[in-house]
């Protein structure tokens, strides 16, 4: 199992990224894919998830209504649509999978993940 993100980087206040998560070794379509954020200092926290089998999704209060996931199975990545990023989005994000099919409510939880990315920096500037 490996995940690689890429498309983070520095971006203004207003502005969008799109991260992508490329998985090898098991099915995006079939499991859960997470995104999760760590800023210096902080926890890393939950951010989204999507469990494409069931077509379910979950987005932190922080995040909603500007990110946005999605998979394609045919590239087998998973991605993230950030818009209107605000200096508090900066952080480290990173993709994980859930190969044991948790409980819906573990999802957004850093701990239920065995497998993830090196992570990709994302910078907002004000």
């Amino acid at each position: 199992v490996q995940l690689v993100e890429s498309g983070g980087g520095l971006v203004q206040a207003g502005g969008s990224l799109r991260l992508s998560c490329a998985a090898s070794g098991f099915n995006v379509d079939d499991h859960t894919i997470g995104w999760f954020r760590q800023a210096p200092g902080r926890e890393r926290e939950g951010v989204s998830r999507i469990s494409t089998y069931d077509g379910s999704v979950e987005y932190a209060d922080s995040v909603k209504g500007r990110f946005t996931i999605s998979t394609d199975n045919a590239k087998n990545t998973a991605y993230l649509q950030m818009n209107s990023l605000k200096p508090e989005d900066t952080a480290v994000y990173y993709c994980a999978a859930d190969l044991h099919y948790l409980e819906r409510y573990r999802l957004l939880s850093p701990d239920s993940y065995e497998n993830w990315g090196q992570g990709t920096q994302v910078t907002v500037s004000s």
